[in-house]
């Protein structure tokens, strides 16, 4: 939890997280994190598999996605991610299950990809193929 606030302390407007990984990694728990780092109250945030959309009030505007539902980018397309993305601009864009619509995403997002590597322990790598997310990082790794 208190990494998803460090990271949610230090989002700008327009940033794009792409969440990744199997089924129960821990990319709702790291998104309630993220949104308490951006004001949004814990208890607010669940996992919108059913509605898939979730919008909350915080510091940022924070559209949640999970996109466990979809079968491929085209579904993203029907959902309206374009409309999501244009809107995303004046907050935060955190996206469940992004693997499925990476081609549609900006090239300017945060990749978090996780690994369950034992019952109580999970691998989490950040990239970011532009430099936006930088600063976030270093602060992230202590530097």
């Amino acid at each position: 939890m208190s990494l998803g606030r460090k990271i949610g302390e230090g989002l700008e407007p327009g940033s794009v997280i792409a969440l990744m990984g199997e089924l129960g990694c821990g990319k709702t728990l790291l998104t309630r994190g993220i949104c308490e780092g951006l004001g949004v109250p814990r208890r607010q945030v669940n996992s919108p598999t059913f509605v898939l959309v979730n919008e909350y009030r915080g510091r940022l505007p924070v559209f949640h996605l999970d996109l466990y539902r979809l079968d491929n980018a085209g579904d993203g397309i029907e959902l309206g991610m374009a409309d999501y993305l244009a809107r995303a601009q004046a907050g935060v864009m955190i996206i469940e299950w992004a693997e499925k619509v990476l081609i549609l995403l900006p090239e300017n997002l945060l990749k978090v990809e996780f690994e369950v590597v034992s019952v109580r322990k999970r691998r989490i790598v950040f990239s970011a193929p532009s430099d936006r997310f930088d600063r976030l990082l270093r602060g992230l790794a202590g530097r």
